[in-house]
């Protein structure tokens, strides 16, 4: 992927050691709570990372990585597997990517941020011809009382088809669909409370699995997400190209 920028924003790959270490520490602020506890794992090398930075000062403002998969027999090597059986994609025809560990700095309140990592993602699917786009989006914290109405949400609208859907794998899961089986959500309630990674997701189409996994090493409860391409509304997939180009 070619360097861009739309405003103050520059959108680049990760090219160096040290580009690594500001992502990483990036990520040790957003998903272990500072204090310089690391956050790199066996997928980072294995990962093309993607910067977000303030164009003027340098700073970064938002990373995420991505793991390219060239079919669905691949899926087992993701991060995602980990947690959830995704047998049920191994028919998915097509090639894959991940995308992981996505944060924005705190600080940082700009949508065009989010925006712009979306138009990034954009680019990488039509370059390595993905088919699907997949990863695990995270609520804050571990207790799934205060997401009730976006779990009961993501239960009427969004639970992935069938097919694809993932099964329970993690030792420790909300099953949400069967246990808020009967709650009618408040919408307004469930979209401020659904993160905006999430939200972006299914806003393009995206399907989740039918359960949390309560992720104890992260704080979080996290859902399994897939996007496939060709679903995109075709106005939103010329946004995301436009954004891009």
């Amino acid at each position: 992927m070619e360097p861009f920028q739309r405003g103050r924003y520059r959108v680049r790959l990760s090219e160096t050691a040290a580009d690594l270490d500001t992502a990483l520490a990036l990520r040790g602020r957003c998903f272990r709570g500072g204090g310089g506890q690391s956050d790199r794992d066996a997928f980072d090398d294995l990962c093309a990372h993607i910067l977000v930075e303030d164009a003027a000062s340098g700073a970064l403002v938002c990373c995420f990585r991505l793991l390219p998969l060239r079919d669905a027999q691949s899926i087992s090597g993701s991060y995602a597997a980990q947690f959830y059986d995704l047998d049920g994609l191994r028919s998915f025809e097509g090639p894959m990517i991940e995308m992981g560990r996505f944060c924005i700095a705190p600080e940082c309140r700009d949508p065009d941020i989010l925006r712009l990592a979306w138009a990034a993602l954009g680019r990488m699917v039509d370059e390595m011809g993905a088919e699907l786009l997949f990863g695990c989006s995270s609520f804050q914290g571990t207790e799934a009382e205060a997401y009730h109405d976006a779990f009961a949400l993501l239960k009427d609208r969004h639970v992935a088809p069938r097919r694809w859907r993932p099964r329970v794998k993690a030792p420790s899961v909300f099953r949400f669909a069967q246990k808020l089986s009967a709650l009618r959500p408040d919408v307004k309630r469930a979209m401020r409370s659904m993160p905006p990674l999430l939200r972006s997701y299914l806003s393009l189409g995206g399907w989740v699995s039918d359960h949390a996994v309560v992720d104890r090493d992260l704080g979080t409860l996290h859902v399994f997400t897939g996007l496939e391409i060709r679903a995109i509304p075709p106005a939103r997939a010329r946004l995301l190209r436009t954004l891009s180009n």
